[in-house]
């Protein structure tokens, strides 16, 4: 495996096959959790520990995986992995788990996470199974706090609970209601068709 294929692997789940902004996946959460940075990034950092754990099982197992138990596996593993998270921030995190409520266990059923063990993990060499879930974890992850970092500095004037804008600044009640992340989402969707539109 080159080290120029693992790293166009790396920034496609960045940037070229990004998962929310090109493939549109896993909106759900992308939508729900992005009124504040500090949630979004530890959605994002949740779904890539399940996606990499995942994409590593497996990769391992490819050879063992029977056509009609195939997507029975991948689920088991997710799940597995999902659980371990979800289990972490409850005893470490708890406001976090509070405010995330029912949106870590529903990472079993994120897009994202199979559409990378059928496309990837069961069918690339371990190296590239692993490149891959960083790739498109990461991508997962910045679009996650790009969107809530736009969301709540224009709702609440602060990041990370700083404030960021001046004492005249008037907050947009709109962008921590669910309008705020269309709106929201739209315009990076629409921004990113710019950047990448073939002249």
């Amino acid at each position: 495996m080159s080290e120029q294929n693992l790293q166009k692997t790396f920034t496609a789940g960045i940037w070229g096959s990004n998962p929310v902004l090109r493939l549109l996946l896993g909106l759900c959460p992308v939508l729900a959790v992005t009124a504040a940075v500090r949630p979004a990034l530890t959605m994002g950092l949740s779904v890539l520990f399940v996606l990499l754990c995942s994409n590593i099982v497996v990769s391992l197992m490819q050879h063992l995986l029977k056509p009609h138990l195939r997507i029975l596996m991948f689920t088991l593993t997710i799940a597995t992995f999902v659980t371990i998270a979800d289990l972490y921030l409850k005893a470490f995190l708890p406001d976090m788990s509070d405010a995330l409520g029912a949106y870590v266990p529903l990472i079993i059923s994120n897009c994202i996470i199979i559409g990378r063990a059928e496309a990837c993990a069961s069918k690339n060499p371990l190296a590239l199974s692993i490149v891959d879930a960083l790739g498109m974890g990461a991508g997962f992850t910045l679009t996650l706090c790009a969107l809530a970092a736009v969301r709540e500095l224009l709702g609440t004037g602060r990041l990370f609970d700083i404030a960021v804008m001046p004492p005249q600044f008037v907050p947009w009640a709109a962008m921590g209601m669910p309008v705020g992340a269309f709106v929201t989402l739209g315009l990076m969707l629409a921004g990113m068709n710019r950047l990448t539109r073939k002249t």
